[in-house]
């Protein structure tokens, strides 16, 4: 189920809605977000479909109208592959794949096939896995449709429904399995965890593709895998890390996303324990993204759902050197937007908002990293002083490029 594939790229159509939750411009915003998921899955996206509606249609998401025009699209421009934005019911799924006669995939799909590309260690796949068979259990029906060709009557009745229950069966068993495997393998990590000693744990912790992998690599001087797609990092990574005088463990964790499928959460707790368990928190942002608020607010609920937003954190705005504004003209009387406002007065409204220490860096550049070490050696030395009050050897931050021979 987790055998890795070259991908060549497929041609894949998208679909959202517009609801009363979703205007026109979050749906924007999703699409452009779904359109990189898709991307980074292997897919080439040929056109996107949108819809209004009050509720999404319990048959067939889009309404038969909808269906019908993206069946006919699909058909003349031989697409192998619809796309939908949010999270099909068995049922839509079903309809849909017999409407259109096309592969569908819904977000959380295309989100665990990406995660199955992406998954290296042993520890990994098996989350994936089990978050596979967890999706897939009520959606098994979908994959019978040759057996419902069947008429009734006698010496017509098939084995479909047999052959159904056996293999929910089989996956009920194989999640038991894959449970208890990731329960020895949390109990392995805890221990792991608790060998660490009293050092201070610092967490890497934001939005995909916001760029964790890259500051890692910056800060610990390694080898992360870094790379411009969502969900690079799969696997925790944890290294030592030395500012100044001070040693701490810094690590590297799984990036979020919004409409993050329940599924993965679960089968990610272990990655997750990491984050609960940190001393401190690295809030990274990408603050070249457009709706980089909106990943703030994500990453929070995360934080909030796993009950790790109360710990001390650190926000860095990350990829300064990408970002880029849409500068006025004295005698534009038109009312400023979001792509109006500069690098400053962004730097002044959340140095004033935030209730953490905020930084603005590059971390392909290291613009502004002396400033961020120094932060970062601040907070730690907080938590180290009040694990080890009376340890002697701390002294005052020094610049490790231009002091490092001559502490104050």
């Amino acid at each position: 189920m987790l055998e890795k594939k070259e991908h060549n790229y497929e041609k894949a159509v998208l679909v959202g809605v517009v609801t009363q939750h979703q205007d026109e411009d979050k749906l924007q915003e999703y699409m452009d977000e779904l359109e990189f998921l898709a991307y980074t899955a292997g897919a080439t996206v040929d056109r996107r479909f949108t819809q209004k509606l009050t509720q999404p249609d319990s048959k067939t998401f889009i309404g038969s109208g909808k269906a019908q025009e993206i069946r006919d699209y699909v058909k003349e421009h031989e697409i192998g592959t619809v796309i939908f934005d949010d999270e099909l019911s068995p049922s839509q799924l079903k309809n849909l794949e017999r409407e259109m006669e096309v592969k569908i995939l819904d977000r959380t799909n295309l989100i665990l096939d990406i995660f199955a590309q992406r998954a290296t260690t042993s520890y990994a796949r098996t989350q994936v896995e089990l978050a596979q068979y967890q999706y897939l259990l009520p959606r098994l029906t979908r994959m019978w449709t040759h057996l419902e060709r069947q008429k009734g009557g006698i010496g017509m009745r098939g084995p479909g429904e047999t052959e159904i229950e056996t293999d929910r069966r089989i996956i009920r068993d194989r999640i038991s399995l894959l449970k208890d495997k990731l329960k020895t393998i949390d109990k392995q990590m805890a221990t792991q965890r608790n060998n660490r000693g009293k050092v201070v744990r610092v967490a890497l912790v934001g939005y995909t593709n916001v760029g964790k992998s890259t500051l890692m690599n910056a800060l610990s001087k390694s080898e992360v895998f870094a790379e411009n797609k969502l969900f690079a990092t799969l696997d925790t990574t944890v290294r030592k890390v030395v500012i100044g005088n001070l040693p701490f463990l810094l690590t590297d964790t799984v990036g979020f996303i919004r409409k993050l499928p329940t599924q993965l959460v679960e089968s990610f707790k272990s990655t997750l324990d990491e984050v609960r368990e940190a001393d401190l928190l690295i809030h990274v942002v990408d603050i070249s993204h457009e709706s980089f608020e909106d990943h703030i607010d994500s990453v929070n609920q995360i934080l909030m759902e796993i009950n790790a937003h109360q710990k001390p954190m650190i926000m860095i705005f990350n990829k300064i050197d990408d970002f880029s504004y849409e500068k006025k003209d004295e005698d534009d009387l038109t009312p400023s937007t979001r792509k109006n406002i500069s690098l400053e007065e962004w730097k002044n409204t959340w140095m004033a908002k935030s209730k953490y220490p905020t930084v603005f860096i590059s971390a392909l550049t290291k613009e502004n990293f002396p400033e961020m070490k120094k932060m970062i050696y601040d907070e730690v030395m907080k938590i180290h002083i009040s694990r080890f009050p009376y340890n002697d050897f701390l002294f005052e931050y020094f610049d490790n490029d231009e002091e490092e021979n001559n502490p104050e």
